[in-house]
């Protein structure tokens, strides 16, 4: 594993704050359009689930841009690709103040879209290298309790920006984040050298490998459960369980604070045993997803499994710290893959959960889709560690 070498002139802890800022952007970005739906149909006039295009927009563009900026950027030297990419996502969200019509907004969406999956596996990647070694999932689980605290209040709170002064503050919002993440890198974040042995053949060659390719199967499988049921929590328990729709928002609130509990579980997990982690959490969704579907019929008892399955985030930061470890020279490829993957797994989930409720299996069917989906995550997994022990490959 090629990793740089140069450790940190300052507090480690400062530089995971300044990473964790741009999470935090990226994440509230992401999420914040689900709650402005409506205006910004009233503002182009079109319907509200055209508004979905925007989204997909932005889902595509994680997903090109993982590969496409990784390989180019991997002799970058790793903290002035963090600035680039902070930059330019800010600059995708300030111009949407300019954006002249419906489909030039999808457009900046899909551009904002291009640096999440760079900046997230690049920062990771930066978090454990100036960690000590022993803490490599914490420093990983620090930085990406950005995306997690999004959900919890940065969606909420660009959403009453957004309400209060027009749909398009809430991207500006989002834009001075990133500027502000791109000062605190610049600042913060000590020097690592370029990885001068790095070359587009050695990056594409990520996708080769079983182990980073079991690992990312991991990831679209076994995490898109967890998307089945959060994408379809609210109606759930508004049409199965008589929750009143004022309470939506308090529903996305413990859906967070399971995320960060999750998160930070998940970190300290990784770091006692890799394998271990992965599989039980992978176990833990399977069951707390289930225990959705039998809880769903009571608002309260429906409200506390969606914080559990919120809690199914335990899994990045052990399949994230995965990823480096098997990657070999391709260390920024494989790691910005794993959130194209959780995109991908994104997507799945909703896709699937939707299905089942649309086939009339009813809206805490999603709770099902995702223990199936956990579950089938789990055997692949175990396929990849038995693989590994038949090549005498150490998991």
């Amino acid at each position: 594993m090629t990793m740089d070498s140069t450790r940190p002139s300052s507090n480690p802890h400062l530089a995971e704050k300044a990473l964790a800022l741009g999470g935090f952007a990226i994440g509230t970005t992401e999420f914040v359009i689900m709650g402005l739906m409506q205006r910004i149909a009233t503002d182009y006039g079109i319907a509200v689930q055209d508004v979905g295009l925007a989204i997909s927009a932005y889902a595509l563009g994680v997903v090109v841009g993982a590969p496409l900026i990784s390989a180019i950027g991997a002799r970058i030297p790793r903290r002035r690709l963090l600035i680039g990419l902070m930059v330019m996502f800010a600059a995708s969200n300030l111009l949407t103040l300019l954006a002249p019509s419906f489909y030039g907004f999808v457009a900046l969406r899909f551009f904002a879209g291009l640096p999440h999956g760079v900046y997230l596996g690049v920062a990771a990647l930066v978090a454990a290298n100036v960690a000590e070694p022993h803490e490599r999932g914490r420093a990983v689980g620090r930085v990406l309790v950005g995306l997690t605290l999004a959900i919890l209040a940065g969606a909420p709170l660009a959403t009453w920006v957004g309400s209060l002064l027009g749909w398009k503050a809430a991207f500006v919002m989002v834009g001075a984040l990133g500027l502000c993440t791109a000062l605190l890198v610049r600042l913060w974040v000590p020097v690592q050298p370029a990885n001068e042995g790095a070359s587009l053949r050695s990056e594409l060659s990520a996708i080769t490998k079983p182990r980073v390719l079991y690992t990312l199967a991991v990831a679209c499988v076994g995490f898109a459960g967890m998307f089945s049921v959060f994408s379809y929590a609210m109606p759930t328990l508004t049409h199965q369980a008589g929750m009143p729709e004022a309470l939506g928002p308090l529903v996305l609130a413990v859906f967070g604070v399971g995320a960060v509990i999750g998160n930070y579980a998940g970190g300290r997990l990784a770091d006692a045993n890799q394998s271990l982690a992965i599989g039980g959490a992978l176990v833990w969704a399977a069951l707390c997803q289930l225990g959705f579907f039998l809880a769903a019929d009571q608002i309260w008892s429906g409200m506390l499994f969606v914080g559990l399955v919120g809690t199914c985030g335990a899994l990045v930061p052990p399949l994230q710290t995965r990823l480096m470890d098997v990657a070999g020279e391709a260390q920024t490829m494989a790691a910005t893959l794993n959130h194209a993957a959780f995109n991908i797994a994104n997507g799945l989930g909703a896709w699937l959960g939707g299905m089942a409720v649309t086939v009339g299996l009813g809206w805490s069917a999603t709770g099902l889709v995702g223990m199936a989906m956990a579950l089938g995550g789990l055997v692949i997994f175990l396929v990849a560690l038995a693989r590994e022990r038949a090549t005498q490959v150490p998991a």
